[in-house]
């Protein structure tokens, strides 16, 4: 069967880029011959019983035709590209792009394409994706059959160049909509003009290498009061995400022997003539834990990419104008980001969940060990999980059992809610959720206060 697979995928390496460049070069007119020219070789043999073979002759000297004509197209351009500093998966984005006639005639009809860079997923990367997909297919449903592209990362459209004087620039419209998340690579543009037959393409293609960070998809959370109150940070809000002592003032006083340098305060001492230093407060505030579950069997499994979704909606709805917010998730290894109280922005969560990746490194233990090392300053935990097994169970009981907080969404595949039972939560039922993919924002919509 692997074998099977091999061919497939080699395949597949060889018709992915045929198909783009196919879709680029002919227009829709160009792509009706084609198929003429293709059914017409299929039944073109049996010249006994029909005459598709002429058909066949005179389609296959049209496109020959058009081809050969877009041979004279010679002419040179400059291009600028404006993007936006974000995107948002599944949300187009439109820009600017400036093109420059750098001949000595006008140019018109002209048609402005993106090329954007496509990943080449290795044979594994990409079994595994089929595998997914396959397990994925409903039997007898065909509306909900296997996407054609499942590597494809934007949808383009091209957009029509107004008439280009010479030596003059032009700024034309685009748009944009990125699939998923991640680092979108823009490879260049491509400046096209059709035969004059209609049916094919000539292309200038412009190199001009761009990227884009597209963020997860957000979902709108109702407002609500999160689990937790207010716990004391020894050091203040600066201390407790490891950059220095709070930085709130409160009094002066004498200097003691281990005072930083930088604390003391120069216009006091002068007035005093003994060294005078600042003295700063600890602080009490709300600080929760946003627990994203990375740990997942399925490369490019859909729970794993709306459970970053869900995250990412609660990093932007929980105010941290006076609270602070923890991003835990484990990869190759454990990592906090801390956002609010001015030490970072919801923005910068966002741009580390768009590079989140499920871990296959280590085992949920690890998830575990780091969510438990920063109990002692967290007022609630928000854990977004991708099962409900006896081991996740298991870490919701022992967060419960020392008095945390604990608000439990689990993202799984369509299908599985009604056999999922709160476990641990049994006793506080509104603060368990279970979210099928496909229904998550309307799951969300429904959580309470």
């Amino acid at each position: 069967m692997k074998a099977l697979f091999r061919i497939l995928y080699r395949f597949h390496r060889l018709y992915a880029p045929l198909r783009r460049w196919v879709a680029r070069r002919f227009t829709p007119a160009g792509l009706t011959v084609l198929a003429g020219v293709v059914l017409a070789g299929v039944f073109g043999p049996d010249t006994d019983n029909n005459v598709a073979y002429q058909g066949f002759t005179i389609l296959f000297a049209l496109v020959l035709l058009a081809v050969c004509l877009s041979w004279f197209f010679r002419a040179r351009f400059s291009a600028v590209r404006v993007l936006p500093q974000f995107g948002t998966a599944g949300v187009p984005f439109h820009y600017m792009v400036v093109v420059e006639n750098l001949t000595r005639r006008a140019q018109k009809g002209l048609t402005l394409l993106e090329d954007v860079a496509e990943p080449h997923p290795a044979f594994e990367e990409w079994l595994a994706a089929q595998l997914e997909a396959q397990r994925r297919m409903r039997p007898l449903r065909l509306s909900h059959g296997v996407r054609r592209d499942l590597f494809k990362v934007a949808n383009t459209n091209e957009s029509p160049v107004p008439l280009l004087p010479p030596g003059q620039p032009v700024e034309v419209a685009m748009e944009v909509t990125p699939l998923r998340r991640g680092v979108l690579r823009f490879a260049g543009v491509l400046v096209a003009r059709p035969d004059p037959l209609g049916l094919f393409r000539a292309t200038v293609r412009l190199p001009l290498p761009h990227h884009v960070l597209i963020l997860p998809k957000r979902y709108p959370v109702p407002p609500m009061a999160l689990p937790g109150t207010m716990k004391y940070q020894e050091g203040g809000v600066a201390l407790a995400a490891n950059v220095g002592q709070s930085e709130e003032f409160v009094a002066l006083r004498d200097y003691r022997h281990g005072d930083p340098l930088r604390h003391i305060h120069w216009r006091s001492w002068a007035k005093t003539g003994k060294p005078v230093v600042k003295e700063f407060a600890d602080e009490f505030f709300v600080r929760h834990a946003l627990v994203l579950d990375t740990f997942t069997n399925h490369r490019r499994g859909e729970a794993f990419e709306e459970a970053v979704s869900v995250a990412a909606s609660f990093a932007c709805t929980i105010q941290t104008q006076e609270s602070l917010l923890d991003l835990l998730f484990v990869g190759p290894h454990s990592y906090c980001f801390t956002a609010g109280r001015g030490l970072a922005q919801t923005d910068q969560l966002l741009e580390v969940l768009a590079s989140v990746r499920p871990c296959h490194e280590q085992p949920f233990q690890a998830l575990e060990h780091l969510v438990l090392e920063h109990l002692d300053v967290v007022s609630g935990c928000i854990c977004v999980l991708l099962a409900w097994d006896a081991e996740r169970q298991g870490f919701v009981e022992k967060l419960r059992a020392l008095g945390v907080p604990v608000l439990v969404l689990v993202v799984t595949e369509p299908g599985t809610s009604k056999a999922l039972e709160p476990g641990p939560m049994a006793d506080e039922p509104d603060r368990f959720m279970v979210l099928e993919v496909g229904t998550v924002e309307q799951g969300l919509a429904g959580l309470k206060g």
